[in-house]
């Protein structure tokens, strides 16, 4: 949104959910709590280990398993909404133009993200990949300046700085721009700020539903393709084993269910929980890359990665402090409103 004046960013680290609203009582509160950390903890876990489930899929190339995934998904979520009686307003979605347009501009932004970090997984660019979404928050926050036209606080500046920081050394140790990283954070920032635009007008399985439907005829067009030519290592989906046939067609699940665990958490944790239980998956990637796939940490890389850290710190804390003013600014508010009436 733009206005006449500069405000006070509302980016964090976080993504871009609604808070926890309270009431009720303490022990049901807490027992959301709970339950949404376990959530969280299980979408970012699932969201983590991910490149292993895509190294499962070899022979398959990266473009055969991003078209496939979206197919996959697509079938998924529509049983899904068949399950949940969800057609009815998944119809009203569909007959709001502008609303399907924006919905089709996020599945580009996402589409994108999954090819380059399948792209990178399947090449052994795991580590380089957990980097990208590291620097995600810096970038969401890099938007609301650059889109939203918001004003940052000073912690939020010098996370951007390090971040940058981070990337010069990186690129100056390795002789090579980290443009994978770059990317994976850019087109994951950029979608997150096309769903804020929608707001909570759409659900999770109704969004991804909609996603996925727009970009299946690309799909279904890149699957003629490649069997017809061959380019980009062609289609082997079906040919290789029942086992692989398998994996690649749970791909749907595995697609849908972290989205449908992260939703169900946003409803139950705050938004600055949320926000420090993101960085469960890039951990869990640097594990994969480093540990499983033996991928290769000079120095300089190792460097790099700490001045992330050392900025995802900054500004992880300045959303915690500034959730905790906030909070306290509303119930102020409230207790006056209470004391007026």
């Amino acid at each position: 949104m733009t206005t006449s004046r500069p405000r006070a960013s509302s980016a964090s680290a976080a993504p871009l959910v609604s808070e926890t609203q309270g009431g009720g009582s303490p022990g049901a509160a807490g027992g959301a709590a709970r339950s949404g950390l376990a959530f969280a903890v299980g979408a970012y876990g699932l969201w983590g280990v991910l490149p292993v489930f895509f190294l499962l899929m070899s022979p398959s190339g990266p473009f055969e398993i991003v078209a496939w995934r979206i197919v996959f998904s697509l079938v998924f979520c529509l049983a899904l909404l068949a399950a949940t009686r969800g057609f009815p307003a998944f119809v009203r979605l569909l007959r709001q133009p502008r609303l399907v347009a924006t919905m089709g501009l996020a599945g580009v932004f996402i589409v994108v993200n999954w090819t380059v970090f399948i792209t990178a997984a399947l090449a052994g660019h795991v580590v380089e990949a957990a980097l990208g979404y590291f620097i995600n928050p810096i970038v969401t926050v890099l938007l609301a300046v650059v889109v939203l036209r918001e004003r940052l606080r000073p912690a939020q500046w010098a996370a951007v700085a390090l971040s940058g920081v981070a990337v010069l050394v990186i690129a100056i140790g390795t002789g090579d721009v980290p443009w994978v990283s770059l990317v994976l954070a850019s087109s994951f920032g950029l979608y997150g700020l096309v769903k804020k635009q929608v707001g909570g007008r759409v659900d999770a399985v109704g969004g991804l539903t909609l996603e996925t439907m727009l970009m299946t005829p690309v799909a279904g067009a890149a699957l003629v393709v490649m069997a017809v030519t061959g380019v980009g290592g062609g289609v082997v989906f079906g040919s290789v084993s029942v086992v692989h046939t398998l994996t690649v067609i749970s791909s749907g699940v595995v697609t849908a269910v972290p989205l449908l665990l992260f939703a169900a958490a946003a409803r139950r944790l705050p938004l600055a929980t949320i926000g420090l239980t993101q960085y469960l998956a890039p951990v869990l990637q640097l594990i994969v890359g480093v540990v499983l796939l033996h991928e290769e940490m000079p120095v300089t890389r190792w460097i790099g990665f700490a001045i992330v850290w050392v900025a995802l710190i900054v500004l992880s804390t300045d959303a915690v402090r500034s959730s905790r003013r906030n909070r306290g600014i509303e119930r102020k508010s409230r207790i006056a409103n209470e004391t007026v009436q």
